[in-house]
This record gives structure tokens, C-alpha cells and sequence, in this order.
């Protein structure tokens, strides 16, 4: 099982429309999730900075950053693209972290 964590960032303000959007999150992107290996997922808001930092456990060798090519990763990426930074391709830009501590 891998654990995998990254950034993106919201933008000001739009911390009530991302909750409302993620409580509502799309059936058929739950499912790919899961099917892709995604046990869990959280999401964390840093206030002050608006920063999200994701933590993801994975088995398998994808996360949700490799299913880029799926029809219904890109709309959701296109739905979310108002609300935060984002690539050219809608994409959230993001940040991987890298693992430096674990207590099993």
C-alpha cells in the first residue's frame, strides 16, 4: 500500500463552494477512484493560505494524478477549474510531497 500525498490551491473565498462540490462529489468518479486502487482519500484546507494538501492510500500503481486520460476526470477538472489553480488543460496544479516521517 502506498501513501501519497500533494498540494494544490484554492482560490480566495471559495472554500463553502469546494465543500459543496466534494460533499457532492459524482458517483461514476467514486467508483473510478475506488476501482483505481484509492482505499482513501482526504482532503485538508489550510486557511491562511488557502492551500489543499491531499493524502491518499493507494494499492496498486495509480493515484488519482495518473487517471488524467479518463473522460470523467477531465470534467470534473473542468468543473473545478473556476475554484482553483489550475494547469492550461485544467488539471489543479499540484505539488507532490515527498514521505520524510511515518509511524505505522
Amino acid at each position: 500500500m502506498q501513501r501519497i500525498a500533494f498540494t494544490m490551491k484554492l482560490k480566495p473565498g471559495q472554500k463553502d463552494t469546494y465543500q459543496k462540490r466534494h460533499d457532492a462529489i459524482w458517483p461514476e468518479l467514486k467508483i473510478l477512484l475506488k476501482n483505481s486502487g484509492i482505499s482513501e482519500y482526504s482532503i485538508f484546507l489550510d486557511d491562511n493560505t488557502n492551500t489543499l494538501f491531499a493524502f491518499q492510500k493507494v494499492s496498486g500503481k495509480s493515484d488519482s494524478q495518473s487517471l488524467a486520460q479518463k473522460d470523467i476526470v477531465q470534467k470534473w477538472w473542468d468543473y473545478m477549474a473556476d475554484i482553483m489553480e489550475v494547469n492550461p488543460d485544467n488539471s489543479p496544479v499540484s505539488v507532490t510531497l515527498e514521505e520524510i516521517f511515518y509511524l505505522p
